[in-house]
């Protein structure tokens, strides 16, 4: 992700701050801005360099750390299921670690989801993913993960989401649109049919969004 700084141009997200700081939310990070992050990071126990990166983001947001634009161009979010058992619980380490097994310098996906509705960073939205590799689809896509998607028996695809998860997806989605306003969302399996992922229709679910 980039650093939010004095100086900023990322309008949506500094705007974001400014309000979790109570400051007037006028998306311009100048020196009143990084007054008051030197000072929010003082008082939590952070570096106190004015910088506003993942941990004071996490701090301040919540979920809605970290949505900030990329710098490439996006046209498509395509969401994806980590193929993990209904009901264990992983986190974005377990699929970076994962994925750095099978060579990857990374995890592959951008967002990844987790079973209580946890929005974890994956790769930096700057970078091109690795997760949809068929028709270049990587190129100009955001990839987001859910935990889950396989039953029980950890092989029969099923939409194992759970109500946080849904939520957590249908928040993230709705900020992903208001920072790439031409983007279109679909599933895995739209682009790669012999794959069941996300194990649900994404496209049509989030189709008004």
């Amino acid at each position: 992700m980039k650093l939010i700084k004095k100086g900023a141009t990322c309008r949506h997200l500094v705007k974001l701050v400014q309000r979790a700081l109570g400051l007037k939310d006028d998306g311009i990070f100048g020196q009143q801005t990084e007054a008051a992050v030197k000072n929010f990071q003082r008082l939590h126990g952070l570096v106190d360099d004015g910088i506003v990166g993942s941990q004071t983001l996490k701090k301040l947001l919540g979920l809605n750390f970290a949505l900030c634009g990329s710098v490439r161009e996006i046209t498509e979010v395509i969401v994806h299921c980590a193929a993990t058992p209904e009901g264990k619980s992983f986190t974005v380490d377990d699929v970076r670690r994962w994925h750095r097994q099978q060579g990857w310098t990374d995890v592959g996906y951008h967002y990844v989801v987790g079973l209580r509705g946890e929005l974890w960073l994956g790769r930096d939205v700057d970078i091109q993913g690795a997760h949809c590799a068929a028709g270049g689809h990587n190129r100009k896509s955001i990839g987001v993960c859910y935990i889950g998607g396989v039953a029980r028996d950890g092989k029969t695809p099923k939409d194992t989401r759970t109500p946080e998860q849904k939520a957590t997806l249908l928040k993230l989605l709705m900020d992903l649109r208001k920072l790439y306003p031409a983007m279109r969302i679909y599933g895995h399996h739209d682009f790669d049919r012999s794959k069941a992922c996300p194990s649900f229709d994404a496209k049509n679910e989030y189709r008004t969004i």
